[in-house]
């Protein structure tokens, strides 16, 4: 039975970042794109009707976010997540890298020290730089099949003066959902040195079946005060151009600095869609959500399974949450120059390049594959025919 996710949607000619953008990005002009991290597919019904409703209403003036909307974010978060958040707690952001931007002005002073995990999302460095803060890096161990949380490098890192720790959980690029275990040893180091946490959990809700995401701060009462979770159902629903995220934030000065900051840049504002795409699909898209993973885990099956049969050189890390796929390349005996140029100019697919997240990720490449399965077996396609033109 064909899923509602086969649907092949053109998203070209729509100022969409990721098909329209590949000339800003790549300098080309054709490409099959499974880079920047925002889905193929049309948001939930539930969504595109309430927002529809908006529109026939047919005046877009200043919005509030009412009680109805953090509700839905409250309610989200219980049933999902385990994580009972009180409504005093919950602030806004215009999407989360603005908002730890913030958070980062907020929370530390300029020449601060701040710990990322590499090989990790790589904006967590242009924006820590960017207010004047010094980068300390605990890279994650890798045995070649799963990486894990260095806690002595953690550790290090905390004691070399560090005042806040950008924690990715889950993991982007690659994939971890960290284990209950895992999160409570870093947070137990966190609370000796006096470290902040900021909890990037914009993936929270793209996890696989036998795996579960735990909240940094749901763990402990302690941790809950030296911690700010960041969620957004941009990843989850595809709604990242509607810029509306939310920042979960319990400890009451931690809080006010942050509002300070909003108010600072005047970002307190709310974009009309973005509340109520967030509120329709907290409400109504667990359905949706579940069948989105289902197609997720058979694309990745069936990436798995094509690169085993015509690319053997590429292995997939497994990942255990979000629809990026983390590939280790490094069998293909390639430099970073010549990977670049092997997968965009001659097998013509557009990832982001490993090396973009940290030297951790030389010889890597992220592919994100939420898409029509058609475009996995495509890209694995045009990957294993230049590969062999490669070798004539």
């Amino acid at each position: 039975m064909k899923s509602l996710f086969d649907h092949t949607i053109s998203r070209k000619n729509t100022a969409s970042v990721k098909w329209d953008g590949l000339q800003n990005r790549f300098h080309v002009d054709e490409a099959l794109p499974m880079w920047v991290a925002d889905m193929d597919f049309a948001a939930p019904q539930a969504v595109l009707d309430a927002m529809q409703e908006r529109v026939q209403h047919g005046v877009f003036g200043y919005t509030l976010r009412t009680d109805s909307y953090h509700e839905a974010i409250k309610m989200w978060m219980a049933d999902r997540h385990h994580f009972p958040i009180e409504t005093s707690w919950i602030a806004h952001a215009p999407g989360i890298v603005p908002g730890t931007g913030f958070l980062i002005e907020a929370l530390t002073n300029p020449g601060d020290k701040v710990v990322i995990q590499p090989p990790v999302y790589h904006p967590f460095e242009r924006i820590i730089r960017g207010f004047d803060r010094e980068v300390l890096r605990a890279p994650l161990s890798f045995d070649s099949k799963r990486y894990q949380m260095d806690l002595n490098a953690l550790e290090d890192q905390f004691k070399a003066g560090a005042k806040a720790w950008i924690l990715c959980s889950p993991h982007n690029p690659v994939g971890r959902v960290w284990t209950e275990e895992e999160l409570r040893a870093a947070g137990e180091l966190a609370l000796k040195y006096h470290v902040t946490v900021i909890s990037d959990e914009i993936h929270n809700d793209l996890v696989y079946q036998q795996y579960r995401h735990h909240p940094f701060a749901s763990l402990d009462e302690r941790f809950k005060e030296i911690t700010v979770t960041a969620i957004a159902p941009s990843k989850t629903f595809n709604l990242a151009g509607l810029q509306t995220a939310a920042m979960i934030i319990p400890n009451a000065e931690m809080l006010k600095k942050y509002r300070k900051v909003l108010q600072k840049y005047s970002m307190e504002g709310a974009n009309t869609f973005g509340v109520i795409a967030l509120e329709a699909a907290y409400r109504h898209g667990k359905e949706w959500l579940d069948e989105l993973l289902d197609y997720l885990e058979g694309n990745l099956a069936t990436l798995q399974q094509l690169l085993k049969e015509k690319m053997p050189q590429i292995k997939v890390i497994q990942p255990e949450g979000t629809y990026l796929t983390w590939l280790d390349c490094r069998e293909m005996g390639l430099n970073k120059e010549e990977m670049d140029h092997f997968f965009l100019q001659e097998a013509g697919v557009a990832m982001d390049e490993g090396h973009i997240f940290g030297e951790e990720g030389l010889g890597f490449m992220r592919m994100n594959m939420a898409c029509p399965r058609a475009y996995i077996e495509d890209a694995v396609d045009r990957i294993a025919i230049a590969w062999q033109q490669r070798d004539k």
